[in-house]
């Protein structure tokens, strides 16, 4: 963690609501994001080593992306790169717009370095979100790293009018992405996690598949998935997504379950309703990541997030065999300087291996 933000910006953004001081943030970026200048600023600040690796069909300056939730609306989107980002993932967007959950709905438990959050898909809709990146890209101002759109069910849909919701907000995103995270595991959408039970789910699977045949392409498809599933329903979900022809599973999204708190206020935090992401959170991900990796033989792509927030977090997820990782409340809890300073971790430890890149590494820990 650089001294500027220890002694600075982290006890300023402490002392503020969760929320404001993640919408103060995004609106300082979104002033870099439309600055080639201030870019260039924050790229010689924040720019983080190559480590490069061959993932999802794509080439990744690194593994390390920035995960959904951080940038709903697609605000910041070539800001990112600058503070190190080699992909990011913005959203989660729905077909409708939608405000999300009554506020606060975003807690810090500093101690444990987790936040809690009930935020709800609150964004600006599909649609909406498409005519602002048609204008972005009639500008010039496309970021210059894989992009993935985060896509969740919109709260007034059912389950059952669901495939429809999911695949309609796919195709009205799909010329403004690089991939597509398909997101049935936030515990924040009433009954959202039904739709990862195997009816339900296949039939989300096979219409959103049917929009990437509609345009022939090849544009990858991943699933998100919730950590607080059995192992058993983990693997059927791994195994569905095979069978539909998608190309990777992100492991893992918040959890309902809660650590034990240190003090009153990670109390106060943890009573509220919504998901923990952070460091509590890294255990599990990490075994969902293995339990994925072993039953599907290192077959599908994984992208390891959750309570990444350094180069030991990074490499345990890489070695269990995430070929790819994103993280959120590690910027949030140790600056901007945390990109950098976990593929710089990363590398060396390649070195030390004696790997002849990071892809080696990927599942290393089962060989």
């Amino acid at each position: 963690m650089s001294l500027a933000w220890r002694l600075l910006a982290r006890p300023i953004i402490s002392r503020l609501d969760s929320e404001r001081s993640h919408d103060l943030a995004l609106g300082a970026l979104s002033k870099f994001d439309n600055s080639n200048y201030g870019k260039s600023v924050l790229s010689r600040m924040f720019q983080s080593p190559d480590l490069p690796i061959h993932a999802l069909g794509r080439l990744f300056h690194h593994p390390l992306g920035l995960a959904a939730g951080m940038d709903k609306g697609a605000r910041a989107l070539s800001a990112w790169p600058a503070l190190g980002f080699s992909w990011i993932e913005y959203g989660g967007i729905t077909r409708f717009p939608q405000d999300g959950n009554p506020k606060p709905r975003m807690f810090r438990a500093n101690s444990e370095k987790a936040l809690v959050n009930s935020m709800g898909f609150n964004n600006p809709g599909a649609s909406s979100v498409r005519d602002s990146l048609i204008s972005r890209k009639s500008l010039g101002n496309w970021p210059n790293v894989p992009v993935a759109a985060n896509i969740g069910r919109s709260k007034k849909v059912d389950n059952e009018q669901a495939p429809a919701d999911y695949s309609q907000t796919l195709d009205t995103l799909w010329n403004h992405a690089d991939m597509f995270v398909l997101n049935v595991s936030s515990p924040n959408t009433p009954g959202l996690r039904d739709l990862q039970q195997e009816d339900l789910l296949e039939n989300v699977l096979s219409e959103c598949t049917k929009i990437r045949d509609k345009y022939s392409s090849d544009k990858p498809i991943l699933l998100k998935l919730s950590p607080d599933n059995d192992d058993e329903l983990i693997s059927e979900m791994a195994d569905a997504s095979i069978k539909f022809g998608l190309d990777g599973i992100v492991a893992t999204n918040t959890t309902i379950s809660r650590p034990e708190p240190k003090n009153t206020q990670s109390r106060i935090a943890f009573s509220q309703s919504g998901g923990v992401s952070g460091r509590p959170l890294h255990k599990r991900s990490v075994e969902v990541i293995s339990n994925i990796y072993e039953h599907t033989n290192g077959k599908i792509t994984i992208v390891g997030v959750g309570g990444i927030d350094s180069s030991e977090s990074a490499w345990s997820s890489i070695q269990s065999g995430a070929s790819l990782l994103q993280l959120y409340s590690g910027l949030v809890f140790n600056g901007p300087r945390v990109t950098s300073s976990i593929v710089r971790g990363l590398k060396s430890r390649v070195k030390e291996y004696g790997f002849s890149g990071v892809s080696e590494a990927v599942g290393y820990g089962h060989r």
